[in-house]
C-alpha cells in the first residue's frame, strides 16, 4: 500500500471508517411482500440502487463526512462523484488512494477537487447524477437543491443547526455542566450540532453558569497536534472574524462576557478565539438566531417549560436540541415540543452510525446513517406477478 495511505490509516481516520463501516453492516436493505386486498398477483416491494450520485463534503469534519456518503452509497449499489472541501481536500483525495489500494474498482468512487460552484453546475446538473447529497450552509443548500429542481434530482441536504440545550431545575447541574463544556467546545464549536444556545431555568441558572464558566476556564488551547489540547483554532481568519462580530454585537445589545470573547495572546499568529461564554443574552442577539459556528456559549434564563420550548423553536434551524432533567415526563415533552430532527437527553453525544442523522426545517431533510441512509440511495420498485393460469 503507498506510503500516504498508511498515514491515511491514522487513528482518527480508522474511527471514521469503522464508524462508516458499522453504518453499512447494521442498516440492511430489504425488500417486502405485500398483502393487497384482492387476489391481484403476487406483490412485492424491492429496493435498487438510485444510480450515480454526486456528493458534497464541508471542511469541518474532511475525512468522517466523506465516508458518511461514500459507504451508504456504495452499499447501495451507487457510484459516487465526491466533490471534497476546498480548504481541505487531501482527505478526501487519500481516501480515494485507499479505497483504489483495497480494490473499489475504476470509476466506482471518484474525487473531484476545483472550483465549488463550477462544479456543482457541472455534476448537479447532469442528466448522468442521479442522486445529489450535500453537507453545507443553508445557502448552498439553496442553491444546490434549485439546480437539482431542474432535472428532478433526488436531494439529501444537512444544512447546519444552532442546537438549544434545555436545562431544568431538577437536572443534574455540575453534570450538565461539564457535558456542556466538552460538547460545545469541541472542535472550537464548528460541529453542526454543537450545542450553541443554553437555556436555563431561572433557578439554576446561576449554579449552571458558574460550574460552565469553570469546565470552560480549565480547557487547554493549542495545535491539533499537541495531545494535551482541548481546543484548537478556528477553521479561518474569515470564521474567526465573525465569531467576533457575533460577541461584538451580544455585547452592544447588554451581553455580558463571563469568560473569553478575545484572541488568546499567546495564539495571536493564527486564527484562534478563546472559548466563550455570555450571560444576559436577549432574542434581539444575533447570537440566538445565527450559527455561531465557533465556541461561543450563549445562556439565557427561561421562567417555565412553555417559554423554554418557545425559545428554542425560535428560529429557522431544526438540526438538533438537548434536554436535562431528571422527569421522564419532562423529557419526553421536550422531546416531541423540540422542532427538530435529533434530541439527546441528558447527554449531547447523539450523533451515532446506527441511527438516522438529519434535521427539519432550514437544517435540511433526509438522513445519514442507519436504515434511512442507505435507503437514500434507492428507490422502491414495486413488482406485481399475475401467474397465468395452468394450461388448457
Amino acid at each position: 500500500m503507498p506510503e500516504q495511505c498508511d498515514q491515511w490509516r491514522g487513528e482518527h481516520r480508522r474511527d471514521d471508517l469503522r464508524c462508516s463501516v458499522r453504518d453499512v453492516d447494521d442498516a440492511k436493505i430489504a425488500g417486502a411482500v405485500l398483502r393487497g386486498r384482492q387476489d391481484l398477483g403476487d406483490q412485492g416491494l424491492r429496493r435498487e440502487p438510485i444510480g450515480p450520485v454526486a456528493a458534497f463534503a464541508p471542511w469541518n469534519f474532511p475525512s468522517l463526512l466523506p465516508a458518511r456518503k461514500i459507504a451508504p452509497a456504495l452499499a447501495a449499489g451507487c457510484s459516487v462523484v465526491l466533490v471534497p472541501p476546498i480548504e481541505a481536500p487531501l482527505s478526501s483525495l487519500l481516501f480515494a488512494e485507499a479505497a483504489d489500494a483495497a480494490g473499489v474498482p475504476a470509476g466506482v468512487l471518484n474525487v473531484i477537487t476545483g472550483d465549488p460552484p463550477t462544479l456543482s453546475d457541472q455534476l448537479v446538473t447532469s442528466p448522468i447524477i442521479r442522486k445529489v447529497s450535500l453537507t453545507g450552509s443553508v445557502p448552498v443548500g439553496i442553491a444546490v437543491n434549485t439546480l437539482a429542481a431542474k432535472t428532478l434530482k433526488s436531494v439529501s441536504m444537512e444544512l447546519g443547526g444552532h442546537s438549544p440545550v434545555l436545562v431544568f431545575p431538577d437536572a443534574d447541574i455540575d453534570a450538565a455542566a461539564r457535558a456542556a463544556a466538552l460538547g460545545k467546545f469541541r472542535n472550537a464549536g464548528q460541529v453542526c450540532i454543537s450545542a450553541s444556545r443554553f437555556l436555563v431555568h431561572e433557578s439554576v441558572v446561576e449554579q449552571f453558569t458558574a460550574a460552565f464558566v469553570e469546565q470552560t476556564r480549565a480547557l487547554r488551547l493549542g495545535p491539533g497536534s499537541d495531545p494535551g489540547t482541548d481546543m484548537g483554532p478556528l477553521g479561518s481568519a474569515r470564521r474567526r472574524d465573525a465569531v467576533e462580530a457575533m460577541v461584538a454585537d451580544a455585547v452592544g445589545k447588554g451581553a455580558q462576557v463571563a469568560h473569553g470573547g478575545v484572541r488568546p495572546e499567546e495564539f495571536q499568529s493564527g486564527f484562534f478565539f478563546a472559548p466563550t461564554v455570555l450571560t444576559g443574552v436577549t432574542q434581539d442577539m444575533d447570537v440566538m438566531t445565527e450559527e455561531p459556528f465557533g465556541p461561543i456559549a450563549p445562556i439565557t434564563a427561561f421562567a417555565t417549560f412553555e417559554e423554554a420550548i418557545a425559545i428554542a423553536n425560535s428560529t429557522a434551524f431544526g438540526l438538533a436540541g438537548f434536554v436535562y432533567t431528571r422527569d421522564l415526563d419532562t423529557a419526553y415533552r421536550a422531546s416531541e415540543a423540540l422542532e427538530t430532527g435529533m434530541v439527546g437527553v441528558n447527554h449531547l453525544t447523539i450523533a451515532t452510525a446506527e441511527a438516522p442523522f438529519g434535521g427539519v426545517k432550514y437544517s435540511g431533510f433526509g438522513r445519514e446513517g442507519g436504515t434511512e441512509g442507505v435507503e437514500a440511495y434507492t428507490h422502491a420498485k414495486y413488482v406485481n406477478v399475475l401467474l397465468p393460469g395452468p394450461p388448457s
